[in-house]
């Protein structure tokens, strides 16, 4: 009896001097995805990449919407996230409802010295640094300018509670001005980023690495979880330090970051059912983006997408006039071996901007659309070619993607009584496939009779040298647990317990 005491006694004293889990969790909650949320996310997506480069003055970080700079931060896609997490800042505790973004890297909330008429600072909690025991004063001003509006704040530091963790001394933005109804909308309060350093505004050094320089985490990992099941009380987990085996099967395949920054990597080609897109044969730049709900890629690629799977977007007349028009020119074109990125130039369809004279807005909008039809015309011959399919079948698909062609806010609508009928959606990533079903790809908005079905897949166009760039959002991640590795600077992907 002795021993069997002595036995417990040590095993006990093992388990307090060394915890039988390294992991720490955050809880997620999901609300209801409205078809409004996406419409203005989709605008807010737009308004932020519209700008120039970013430009940093000694002691005002200004931020504009290139985004292969510090582009990401407060313009992310707030209203259309469905999953957010709390966390606390100061001592005692203030807390906050926040997205939790690997497609950014800075932490912001809204503050206490929000100007006297900012509606938006005011429906949401904000920070009081008079509050807390632990505020060290910053004082660094920053504006983030966007579209016709701006977010300007200041930087402050203080600790910060996530999950069990506490960090110590995190850089942190007040904001203080939100020039946006859509922040007005928002139902969150602000944002935590876990991205790179590299896209930090005013060079902030995110919370991840705070975890990991103040030896709060074991391993250098972190990894979610999103719980797709819409009855379910859970919305999802964060595990930072490390995984949760119960939450993925199988193994995970791990393919490495390309670009730090968001966390980038290369995907590989795009099926719908058995049959290639042909978009990404050669490799096609993608992050995996937990601040945004849908799908989103190239519009020459996602009306393949939305026509194959059976969605309808706005019929569009530019796209039927480019295919009676320009078809015959196009499929010549390939069939002379003229480069396929070099064929619409040559037709005289994306040749605007500054490669000719000024022109007006509406010319220059116009001239764009009928630039992405050509693209996708041009991918879906070229594609079809390759297949040996006659020039008569070719055309004749092609007119019925117009139909497809994606509504300007870029959403595309699906008979929910259809679904069970329609093709999976797979995805090449390390060279395995990663495959979407109907019921993971469909969003279904509204309750009764107002309830609508629409493609998870969004078109969004981002220009080169940055684009295109293909964002996997919750639709991708909340079929497969994903595991965002800053260690060994790699993402592993398994499928979703």
């Amino acid at each position: 009896m002795m021993l069997i005491r002595q036995a417990i006694y040590f095993c006990l004293l093992a388990t307090f001097l060394h915890p039988t889990t390294s992991l720490f969790r955050v809880g997620l909650k999901k609300r209801r995805l409205e078809l409004d949320d996406i419409r203005t996310g989709r605008v807010i997506r737009k308004l932020k990449h519209s700008q120039g480069e970013l430009t940093y003055y000694p002691s005002f970080a200004t931020l504009g919407s290139d985004p292969s700079q510090e582009n990401q931060v407060i313009l992310k896609n707030y209203l259309d996230a469905q999953y957010y997490g709390v966390i606390g800042i100061g001592t005692p505790s203030q807390e906050f409802e926040v997205i939790f973004d690997t497609g950014s890297s800075n932490l912001w909330v809204p503050s206490i010295h929000c100007k006297l008429f900012d509606l938006a600072c005011w429906v949401h909690h904000q920070y009081r640094s008079s509050q807390s025991n632990t505020y060290t004063k910053n004082g660094k001003p920053c504006t983030i300018t966007y579209g016709s509006g701006s977010i300007s704040g200041f930087f402050s530091e203080d600790n910060v509670k996530v999950g069990g963790l506490v960090v110590k001394d995190q850089e942190f933005i007040e904001a203080t001005h939100e020039g946006s109804l859509s922040f007005l909308l928002a139902k969150f309060d602000g944002l935590l980023g876990l991205g790179f350093q590299e896209i930090s505004v005013g060079n902030a050094v995110p919370v991840w690495y705070n975890m990991v320089d103040q030896e709060l985490v074991k391993e250098k990992v972190f990894s979610f979880w999103l719980n797709r099941d819409a009855g379910a009380e859970i919305g999802g987990e964060i595990v930072f330090g490390g995984v949760d085996p119960a939450h993925f099967k199988g193994n995970h395949t791990y393919v490495p970051v390309t670009k730090k920054g968001y966390w980038q990597f290369n995907m590989g080609d795009i099926f719908v059912g058995n049959n290639s897109t042909g978009f990404c044969e050669q490799g096609c730049d993608a992050i995996m983006d937990s601040g945004t709900s849908l799908l989103a890629g190239p519009t020459t690629v996602i009306a393949q997408i939305n026509h194959g799977i059976g969605a309808t977007g706005v019929v569009s007349a530019e796209c039927k006039i480019v295919v009676s028009q320009y078809g015959e020119m196009i499929w010549d074109l390939l069939v002379s071996k003229v480069l396929p990125n070099l064929v619409c130039k040559q037709i005289g369809l994306c040749v605007f901007g500054k490669e000719t004279e000024v022109i007006s807005v509406v010319e220059q909008e116009e001239s764009s659309v009928l630039c992405k039809v050509c693209e996708m015309a041009v991918v879906w011959v070229e594609t079809r070619l390759k297949q040996k399919e006659t020039k008569e079948k070719v055309f004749e698909d092609l007119n019925k993607i117009c139909e497809s062609f994606p509504s300007p806010a870029g959403e595309s609508i699906i008979d929910c009584n259809n679904i069970q009928n329609m093709p999976n959606v797979t995805f090449t990533i390390g060279g395995n496939p990663f495959s979407l079903t109907p019921q993971q790809y469909i969003l279904k908005t509204g309750v009764g009779y107002a309830e609508t079905c629409i493609s998870g897949f969004s078109a969004y166009d981002l220009p080169p040298p940055t684009g295109p760039l293909w964002i996997l959002g919750d639709v991708f991640m909340g079929a497969y647990h994903t595991v965002f590795d800053s260690g060994n600077l790699q993402i592993g992907i398994a499928e979703a317990a």
